[in-house]
């Protein structure tokens, strides 16, 4: 139920973002969640690809610094209040959200988020007993593991 995501520093020149989708594009990757934040000088890109294991290879192999970390797929409901359906039963838990950010596209009528947390498994169980779909990685949602 986790799935895999790539996390990698670049400076903020201009187009720097930009050359990493076309290089992972050029190559038939494609970026099923995407965040940026600037940390001072830096900008730290989050990534969930469709192909997690050939991006890293390809951003290594090409000169980039990757870091990967474990994170989950959770079906959001698309409403005002939505993600506190999924935010409270984490919160109840005592489970710690690092991050969240959408995942590009949609599930039936739902949204996607990416949550990584302090305790994965923990927040598993908490999610699945509020009935909160995590999706599995798998070629039908774009993500392989």
């Amino acid at each position: 139920m986790v799935i895999t995501q790539l996390s990698i520093s670049l400076d903020d020149t201009p187009g720097k973002t930009c050359a990493l989708s076309e290089l992972l594009g050029d190559e038939g990757i494609n970026i099923r969640a995407l965040s940026a934040v600037m940390h001072g000088e830096d900008n730290m890109v989050h990534i969930v690809p469709d192909q997690p294991k050939k991006a890293q290879d390809l951003l290594v192999s090409n000169g980039y610094e990757v870091i990967t970390s474990e994170v989950i797929a959770v079906e959001t409901p698309d409403h005002p209040g939505g993600i506190t359906a999924v935010m409270r039963p984490l919160a109840r838990a005592g489970i710690r959200i690092r991050f969240f950010y959408p995942m590009i596209g949609r599930i039936l009528d739902n949204a996607v988020m990416i949550l990584g947390v302090d305790n994965l498994d923990a927040a598993i169980d908490a999610l699945k007993k509020e009935y909160i779909n995590i999706l599995e990685a798998r070629p039908g949602l774009g993500i392989e593991q």
